[in-house]
C-alpha cells in the first residue's frame, strides 16, 4: 500500500480529557494502539472517569504515558496527524505531554481537510456509514483509525479494502 496520511484517535474519560487509550496509523496502513497507564497526578480527583476501564486494567494492560510519547515520536516526529475530533484528541494528547513538561511535536488537523473536493458534511456521513458497514465503534481509537484509513482508500484510491479489523495489520504496543 502506498504511503497514507497519519491518522490518530485518543479515547478519553468522560470528564477532563483523561487519555485512556490511543491509536495511530503508520505510513503503510498498519495501526498501533494501546491502553495508557494513568499517571498518579491524573488520579488525584476521586471523581475521575475511566470510561469502560478499571484503574487496575489500565495499570496492568496499558503502557506508561512516557512510552506512548516515545513511540509516537519514533513514528511521527514533526508530522501532521489527522483526526475525526481535533479538539478532544488535541486536549488528551496535550495532557500526555504536559505530564512531562514537553511540548507536543505533532500537529493535528481535521481528517476531512484531506478531501477538499467533498461537500460539507460528506466526509462525516461517509465515516458514519463505514462504522455501520464494518460493525465498528467510534469510541475505540483503533477502530476510529481503521475507519479513517478505509475511508481514505475509498475516497482517494476508489478501493474498499479491509485492514486492521481482523488484527492482521494491528500492532499492539507492549507493556514493559
Amino acid at each position: 500500500m502506498a504511503d497514507v496520511p497519519g491518522f490518530i484517535a485518543v479515547e478519553t474519560g468522560e470528564e477532563g480529557g483523561l487519555p485512556l487509550a490511543i491509536a495511530w496509523s503508520l505510513n503503510d496502513g498498519r495501526i498501533k494502539h494501546t491502553l495508557i497507564q494513568p499517571d498518579s497526578d491524573w488520579l488525584e480527583d476521586d471523581t475521575v472517569a475511566l470510561g469502560d476501564y478499571s484503574q487496575e486494567e489500565l495499570e496492568s494492560l496499558g503502557i506508561s504515558p512516557l512510552d506512548v510519547i516515545r513511540e509516537l515520536e519514533t513514528d511521527h516526529f514533526n508530522a501532521t496527524l489527522y483526526t475525526a475530533g481535533v479538539s478532544d484528541d488535541e486536549a488528551a494528547l496535550s495532557r500526555l505531554f504536559e505530564t512531562f513538561g514537553l511540548d507536543p511535536f505533532v500537529e493535528m488537523a481535521p481528517a476531512e481537510s484531506l478531501y477538499p473536493d467533498l461537500d460539507a458534511g460528506e466526509w462525516s456521513r461517509e465515516r458514519g456509514m463505514l462504522f455501520a458497514e464494518q460493525g465498528l465503534e467510534p469510541m475505540r481509537p483503533e477502530q476510529e483509525v481503521e475507519v479513517m484509513l478505509l475511508l481514505h482508500r475509498r475516497l482517494v484510491l476508489g478501493e474498499d479494502t479491509e485492514f486492521g479489523h481482523d488484527g492482521n495489520h494491528d500492532i499492539d504496543l507492549e507493556a514493559d
